[in-house]
């Protein structure tokens, strides 16, 4: 799972939960820049509740309590670092997801990917990275 999407491939991201990194930067990115710490924060993995959690349900979580903060998106960038497999085809069903998670619009969100050109252990296709930019605004 990546974006909320799954993605046929033969290696899969590990973690507590789903291990979705793209979705748990978006939930980075969106509570802090609310102001409201981080995803470990929310939701700590030494809290056995979200063992092999839905990441889409945390987002909406998230989303929820960004909103009920005083804050509404603007819009949101990520990036995908990952050697293999090719995102390409899987970005726009990503950003579907993350707009309907955060009931947005689509054009509020954007999810582009890159590789690292062969370089250290992203390149050697030993993991990924993801970084996500959410610009908030207050709410009247």
């Amino acid at each position: 799972m990546l974006g909320g999407v799954t993605i046929p491939h033969d290696r899969g991201l590990l973690g507590h939960s789903d291990g979705d990194a793209l979705l748990h930067a978006v939930i980075d990115a969106l509570l802090g820049a609310a102001g409201l710490g981080d995803i470990g924060g929310q939701f700590p993995s030494s809290d056995p509740a979200y063992k092999d959690a839905d990441s889409r349900e945390l987002l909406r979580r998230v989303a929820a309590l960004v909103g009920g903060s005083g804050w509404r998106l603007v819009n949101l960038d990520a990036t995908i670092i990952a050697e293999k497999p090719v995102m390409k085809p899987h970005l726009a069903p990503m950003q579907a997801c993350i707009a309907e998670c955060l009931s947005a619009r689509p054009e509020q969100i954007n999810v582009k990917a890159k590789t690292n050109d062969g370089l250290g252990a992203i390149g050697g296709g030993e993991g990924i990275a993801v970084h996500a930019v959410a610009l908030l605004e207050e709410t009247p």
